[in-house]
């Protein structure tokens, strides 16, 4: 599959997980004709004019959808940064309309984290959920779910993994602890020595090795987190999409594809980190994901010590297809995890 078809491909993908409609989406598609920066008709710049027509008609967050689907797989080029700066702003314009939903902004030693965050309180400090996407996915894309989980009863923030959208840190096997350092710092608006992680694909790896670390972190909530055989297996690699091993190039730095291998395997949980994992951890898993090994759920569910449970969706990485499911399912099973935290305090 060349680049533009693997883009296409994943793009049906992620337009369905972020609620486009499969029609439009492909409509879209249909007028893109290659991906080279600057051309009328490439990806950045058909996505990007789609969004633009959505903001004039006052549909803001429609927007942000096409702009997050600009910048796709990441901000490499003038197009996609453009699109990224539009997704942010246009969500930035729409959550000041009431939603409650505030910006806050983090100066990390390595680079500057912002995220969007609903209930922080320095008077009522609400229990802390912190929520994070993979390496493709922008935080504009779950912010909306915000109020809702506000409402639930948490102090919720979402933000992104390093290099992703607006977060400048770079990827590398020590990113994990990014999780406690936010922590830190939101100990004064948010309970956070009650904290629930709720960190999609590629920040679930980061949730699990941080989890293993802090105790503050009580429960994490994933879906496709690699654990060890995405780093480390050589059989696997050469299927990996060309899409995500590029993603992963640019999140890193690192160019040269054996140097990535080798810093790849610096990132495989081991049998000791994931043994000291005694919290509840919900795992979504993909029957035919092309991403993630199966090995690797196989791997967390034989070592970790604390009450591990999956739920299987027939749908490839992330279960796009299965979106309003993998929801109901991650959020339920937090709820169920805190009343019973609650009942057994």
């Amino acid at each position: 599959m060349n680049h533009l078809e693997e883009l296409k491909e994943f793009a049906r993908l992620h337009a369905r997980g972020q609620g486009m409609r499969p029609a439009h989406a492909e409509d879209v598609l249909e007028t893109i004709s290659c991906d080279t920066p600057g051309d009328p008709r490439s990806w950045a710049r058909m996505w990007t004019a789609q969004g633009d027509i959505a903001a004039r008609r006052g549909d803001l967050l429609d927007a942000c959808r096409h702009y997050a689907l600009a910048r796709f797989p990441c901000h490499t080029d003038d197009d996609r940064r453009a699109a990224q700066q539009r997704c942010v702003s246009t969500f930035d314009e729409w959550r000041r309309e009431g939603t409650g939903i505030q910006r806050v902004e983090f100066d990390h030693p390595d680079g500057t984290v912002a995220c969007w965050a609903a209930g922080l309180d320095e008077k009522r400090r609400r229990p802390l959920l912190l929520v994070m996407g993979g390496i493709v996915s922008v935080k504009e894309q779950w912010a909306p779910l915000l109020p809702k989980l506000r409402r639930m009863g948490f102090a919720a923030v979402v933000t992104e993994l390093p290099g992703v959208g607006e977060n400048t840190c770079a990827y590398h096997p020590e990113s994990w602890r990014l999780l406690p350092y936010l922590l830190d710092r939101l100990s004064g608006t948010a309970d956070t020595d009650d904290a629930s992680l709720l960190a999609l694909s590629f920040s679930g790896h980061l949730a699990l090795r941080a989890a293993a670390e802090d105790p503050r972190i009580r429960r994490v909530l994933t879906v496709g987190a690699p654990i060890a055989d995405f780093f480390t297996d050589s059989q696997w690699w050469p299927q990996v999409p060309r899409i995500t091993v590029d993603t992963l190039h640019e999140l890193t730095g690192v160019s040269d594809e054996g140097e990535l291998r080798a810093l790849l395997g610096k990132f495989a949980l081991g049998p000791a980190e994931l043994s000291a994992l005694q919290i509840p951890v919900r795992y979504v898993l993909s029957s035919r994901d092309e991403i993630i090994p199966p090995g690797d759920a196989a791997m967390l569910g034989r070592h970790a010590q604390g009450d591990v449970r999956f739920k299987t969706f027939d749908d490839v990485h992330g279960s796009p297809a299965h979106l309003a499911a993998t929801r109901r399912w991650l959020l339920s099973s937090l709820l169920r995890l805190k009343f019973t935290a609650r009942k057994g305090s």
